[in-house]
């Protein structure tokens, strides 16, 4: 049985090269992971079912495992490039078969919008609805949006300033018609400015007037593309009922003004020449007001409207989350990726193009998004080298080599023997 003993040797290490091959061969590829050869000896079976003597028969291929450790991430700069730190399969599908499931994270975006790989296998994930909310359930493959972001309307407008208590007060007597003209400076103390949207997205400049009607006393005026708020050009009136006071020490207004309501009607044009959307009210809060003793100066000034916007970029975060970002500086969820986990991920089948299909002895995928419970957390803009260790794979190419050569001798030594026996007279 010598022949048969070195012939399985041969054999054996002929797919321990194969193997290593095919190691080295996927060195460079993104998302690989290195195999190993597992042998199994051999031995007849006698008649009886026992002996304590038996020589073995040989060695035959037990399994060709592969090896799920961590490769090394490495940055790209693109930022569709994924790479999972940690435990985790990227889900991709082709739209017909069941999901397949890889390390690589070679992503870019198609011409319908769906994130693709190398493949064209779509990357599957959590949709998310028009306001960005994301609905977990069945994975599904995740397609971006190529409409723009709807206008949002201004609805409240916050200012935080300071007022200088040492101001000269600029109200004029009671009766004076107008209270304010705003092309003379003499007839206010400060002004600022800033831009609110109506329903249709358009941009309308708003600006404040600040006039010092007293001790602890403001007016507040205000006019919209010029033409004054509450009021006519000829009489503008406050957009208080009652002017602003402060208490004493000037920490705060001493009534609340944290909704003063704000109209703007009648006849408004854009920059464009567009009919602004009329009326349109929102409220201005002053609770961040102070009156203190140091020069007028706003510290922030907000409001909650914006402009249509068309998509610019994404980006996709270590959760998953990928972010629609717009050409109106605004940004919402659009999807996020679904990961899948295996409690055997040796038991998967490897389908080439870097993907594995899920069997019997793999057990069926638990998902969830990364980052959460044992799934590792992505990193955008990296990719994960294969976890190939080359000078391994040289050394266990030399050990496989030489194995292959005694195996060899062996049958050539056999061979020497049985002539042996043939030459015996």
């Amino acid at each position: 049985m010598s022949f048969q003993q070195a012939l399985s040797g041969l054999n054996a290490s002929s797919k321990d090269l194969d193997v290593i091959g095919n190691n080295i061969a996927n060195a460079n590829t993104y998302g690989a992971k290195s195999s190993r050869a597992e042998f199994a000896d051999m031995y007849a079976n006698a008649l009886s079912g026992g002996g304590t003597s038996s020589i073995g028969i040989g060695t035959t291929l037990a399994a060709v495992a592969q090896q799920f450790t961590q490769g090394n991430i490495t940055s790209t700069g693109n930022a569709m490039d994924l790479a999972i730190n940690g435990a985790g399969f990227f889900q991709v599908s082709n739209g017909s078969g069941p999901p397949l499931y890889t390390r690589n994270g070679q992503f870019h975006v198609d011409s319908k919008g769906y994130i693709v790989n190398d493949q064209a296998q779509q990357l599957m994930g959590y949709p998310a609805d028009s306001t960005g909310k994301i609905l977990p359930g069945t994975a599904q493959a995740i397609q971006l949006p190529t409409a723009g972001i709807a206008p949002n309307p201004t609805s409240k407008v916050s200012v935080e300033m300071n007022l200088d208590s040492r101001s000269a007060v600029t109200a004029p007597a009671a009766g004076v018609v107008p209270q304010i003209d705003f092309t003379n400076p003499s007839t206010y103390n400060n002004a600022t400015s800033l831009t609110v949207y109506d329903a249709k997205g358009q941009n309308i400049a708003l600006s404040y007037y600040f006039q010092k009607a007293g001790v602890d006393q403001w007016n507040v005026y205000a006019t919209a593309n010029g033409l004054p708020v509450n009021g006519t050009a000829a009489a503008p009136l406050p957009l208080t009922t009652t002017p602003i006071s402060f208490l004493a020490d000037g920490s705060a207004p001493s009534s609340s003004v944290s909704a003063l309501p704000i109209t703007l009607s009648g006849t408004l044009t854009s920059a464009t020449g567009a009919t602004i959307v009329t009326p349109m009210t929102f409220d201005l809060s002053l609770a961040g007001a102070t009156q203190y003793g140091s020069s007028f100066g706003v510290t922030n000034m907000t409001q909650d409207g914006y402009a249509p916007g068309q998509l610019s970029s994404i980006a996709i975060s270590g959760d998953g989350t990928v972010m629609a970002s717009y050409s109106n500086g605004q940004s919402k969820p659009a999807a996020q990726l679904e990961l899948a986990n295996f409690r055997n991920p040796q038991g998967l089948q490897a389908m080439g193009g870097n993907a594995w299909s899920s069997t019997h002895a793999s057990g069926d995928p638990v998902v969830g998004v990364p980052g959460a419970g044992n799934m590792g957390v992505l990193q955008a803009g990296a990719l994960e080298e294969s976890n190939v260790d080359l000078t391994g794979e040289l050394v266990k190419m030399i050990t496989a080599q030489r194995t292959y050569q005694a195996n060899a001798q062996t049958i050539k030594t056999q061979d020497q023997v049985m002539q042996t026996l043939v030459n015996l007279r």
